[in-house]
């Protein structure tokens, strides 16, 4: 695969970001444009190497086809490569963009040298195919007359929903919110993923095949306004609950009731809401311009909170993190082909170094209590440093401080789904509350209702639930036709 000796001819040349100074004034994606020849060097760097690692479990969820389009690209069969990575991955164009590729972290050639550009070249690929209009709509050949109700419109619901349509079934999507997307519209702020560009491009596509979108339609017991998801179940052949984890883990400390503390997800959603809705002028969104802003939770989620506040123009930022600082290098215990949990600059801790010269982070720190300013409102957070010592933190004496901060941003994970689409259904939940339903079959305790995503396996990947969404769809398929082709 690639050129013979090219891992030994070209060194790994990731495609830059825009400059951090540039795009902090705006909220267009961080992304530069393709070099063709950086990516058919990169392509070349591709090696031989027996095993593909990068197709494993641990390094592609949705085993894409990494080492061909890595080949066809080096050789300039760009097509041919937009096949290869369709054969597998329904929206290359999400995942090459905010995936934190676990591929490269389980490439063979990352033994001893930098990974492959893998997530470069599969975003330029897509990308490519759009621009060149090779990626049209595939509505069915024919219609089978099952009907299949999808809940949630986040990743898994979306592919899903595309294979159970391509298969012939009339498909429904339902979505709480005013747009489709679910995670990707509204927790991915628009610098790493464009709404209007890139996510609606897509769903356009379904639309034209004849998925359909039904938003603003909560699903739950019938009451508040809600859909009754037993109406959905009678009324459908299948039911498949792809509603995510949205249970956000809290910070029960005192002052948590001070206004100016709010979820992550809360702060995300409002800002892409507006800024889709009026550029930010409607003011319907939790400003941090002019305050000091404290994000507690590292991650992907923290990250997108930085990057989003310093756009708001906030007077200091600062992120909190619970554990150590990663080491530079895998630790014995973290051996390849693993996700490697080392230290990483992202993008936000990039533009908050442009913005106030250092990096946000502040390692080994908990938060003990939000301070009042005495007008209701959070002024500040008093934290203890803390030791990682024998499978559990404590507390280092002495070390007590306080942070001023006017908003402040709890990124620390979700715990699982919610239940009011669930509960009503009386499926059985696993020991951490998500819906009970074998990997790999993705059925509920309910005959006819099916499950996947990260409300099935809890928190993870946009690749892991798009994974879950196709291999959900191939058995509901084979459940309403006795046999299916679906991958």
């Amino acid at each position: 695969m690639g050129k013979t000796t090219g891992f030994m001819e070209y060194a790994r040349d990731a495609a830059p970001y825009r400059d951090a100074r540039e795009r902090l004034l705006d909220f267009r994606e961080i992304y530069t444009g393709h070099d063709e020849r950086r990516l058919t060097e990169q392509g070349a760097r591709c090696m031989d190497c027996g095993v593909p690692f990068c197709q494993s479990e641990d390094g592609c969820p949705i085993h894409n086809l990494i080492p061909e389009w890595n080949d066809l690209i080096y050789r300039g069969h760009w097509r041919e490569a937009l096949d290869r990575l369709h054969n597998t991955n329904n929206f290359p164009e999400f995942t090459g963009r905010v995936c934190p590729a676990p591929c490269e972290g389980a490439c063979v050639l990352g033994i001893t040298d930098p990974a492959v550009t893998i997530k470069n070249i599969e975003m330029a690929i897509v990308d490519r195919g759009f621009d060149e209009g090779w990626i049209v709509p595939e509505p069915p050949a024919g219609k089978t007359g099952k009907r299949v109700a999808v809940v949630g419109s986040g990743p898994a619901g979306l592919a899903a929903a595309q294979q159970l349509n391509r298969a012939g079934h009339q498909t429904e999507v339902f979505e709480r919110e005013d747009r489709v997307g679910g995670l990707l519209m509204y927790g991915i702020p628009n610098m790493k993923l464009d709404k209007n560009e890139i996510v609606e491009r897509r769903l356009d596509q379904m639309r034209t095949e004849g998925v359909e979108f039904r938003v603003n339609a909560p699903v739950g017991d019938g009451s508040g306004g809600t859909i009754d998801v037993r109406t959905l179940e009678g009324e459908y052949d299948a039911v498949l609950l792809a509603t995510g984890a949205t249970v956000p883990r809290d910070l029960p400390i005192p002052g948590r009731n001070l206004k100016g503390v709010h979820f992550a997800m809360e702060f995300l959603t409002k800002n892409t809401r507006s800024l889709l809705d009026s550029n930010l002028a409607d003011g319907n969104y939790i400003s941090a311009r002019g305050k000091d802003v404290i994000v507690i939770g590292g991650g992907d989620t923290g990250t997108d909170c930085i990057g989003t506040a310093l756009r708001h123009g906030c007077r200091s930022l600062t992120n909190f993190e619970l554990f150590p600082r990663p080491p530079a290098t895998r630790a014995a215990h973290n051996p390849w082909p693993t996700w490697p949990v080392i230290f990483r600059t992202e993008y936000g801790h990039e533009e908050s170094a442009a913005r106030f010269g250092s990096d946000p982070r502040v390692y080994l720190i908990s938060s003990t209590e939000f301070l009042s300013g005495g007008n209701g409102s959070v002024a500040g957070i008093r934290t203890v440093d803390v030791e990682f010592k024998g499978g559990r933190f404590e507390n280092l004496p002495g070390t007590e401080r306080q942070w001023p901060a006017d908003l402040v941003l709890l990124a620390m994970g979700f715990l699982g789904p919610e239940h009011a689409v669930s509960d009503p259904l009386e499926i059985a939940y696993d020991e951490r509350s998500n819906y009970r339903a074998e990997y790999g079959r993705y059925q509920t305790s309910t005959e006819t209702v099916f499950a996947a995503g990260d409300c099935r396996r809890g928190q993870s990947l946009v690749v892991r639930a798009i994974n879950e969404g196709r291999e959900a769809a191939r058995e509901i398929d084979r459940y309403l036709m006795g046999s299916t082709e679906l991958p």
